[in-house]
């Protein structure tokens, strides 16, 4: 029997139980709630598509151990530190704004106000009808309009360009938004959540070369905000009174009334109006015609 126990002492010496305190608890559950807030925060920003982004790197950089390519290795090594300050100061804003948001917030309270928003998940059907029936009316009479519907990228600081809305989407009050000679008619509407939550939004040109000279500064824009995220945005021009989508920086025009919820349907990669889950992808760069 005694050479039992020493056989199990020898061979499973590794299984160990900690004792677990309540100290411990606390502390796991501060760390947990920190990594919860700090995730979240990535998400509602552009450092998401950075951390996918250096995740990608730290696993080439595993198979680069694994394989023991050391130019690689070395490479990465001599680099890393320069990486770290070019994030900090590309991200200043995002940071500044965090250590901001920190200050003002009220952590007791929001223990138990868990944020349950899907940031868009669900396409209305209703929505899109009423965003279908305003982006041809305004098709018509040729009044220029940019609509970005946002999906699990958050635009918070595009938001924050323009003025707060919180409404419902209406087919009239986009039309009344773009009517030419209104406070709200230069920029773009963002939607979320079913919502819109901002107006005259200001967003980033694209700088693609490749991009059809004739089109504007209106499509450029709608591009723009599509290759930093991954929402769809409504372009209607104001010079021909045709009818676009931008997403995933691809530009796709000519859409008609009937065809024009469905290219949405399709290119949203979250649940589409028909209520089952599909997931789809944007195909290819630059230019579309549905022509």
């Amino acid at each position: 029997m005694k050479q039992l126990v020493n056989f199990f002492k020898t061979y499973f010496d590794w299984f160990y139980i900690p004792h677990v305190t309540v100290t411990d608890v606390i502390e796991i559950a501060i760390i947990a709630i920190l990594i919860y807030y700090i995730m979240d925060w990535f998400k509602k920003t552009r450092a998401w598509t950075l951390i996918k982004g250096i995740l990608v790197l730290l696993l080439f950089t595993g198979i680069a151990m694994i394989f023991q390519f050391n130019t690689i290795l070395w490479i990465f090594k001599n680099t890393i530190s320069v990486g770290v300050i070019a994030v900090i100061i590309i991200f200043q804003p995002e940071f500044r704004r965090a250590l901001e948001q920190l200050g003002r917030k009220n952590f007791i309270s929001s223990l138990f106000t868990m944020d349950d928003s899907k940031s868009g998940r669900v396409l209305d059907r209703k929505m899109l009808n009423e965003i279908t029936k305003a982006t041809f009316a305004m098709a018509e009479v040729k009044t220029g309009a940019l609509i970005v519907l946002e999906q699990d990228v958050r635009l918070g600081d595009y938001e924050r360009t323009g003025i707060t809305i919180d409404a419902e989407v209406s087919s009239q009050l986009l039309i009344n938004i773009f009517e030419h000679n209104t406070p709200l008619h230069d920029g773009a509407v963002l939607i979320r959540d079913n919502r819109i939550v901002s107006a005259t939004c200001y967003l980033p040109l694209s700088d693609n070369l490749d991009i059809n000279k004739s089109l504007g500064t209106r499509h450029r824009a709608g591009i723009g905000v599509s290759e930093v995220s991954d929402s769809i945005t409504v372009i209607v021009s104001e010079e021909t009174g045709g009818v676009s989508l931008a997403y995933n920086g691809t530009l796709y025009r000519g859409l008609t009334r009937e065809s024009f919820p469905k290219k949405i349907e399709e290119l949203s990669k979250n649940e589409p109006i028909t209520g089952k889950m599909k997931w789809w992808k944007g195909l290819g760069k630059h230019e579309k015609s549905n022509s």
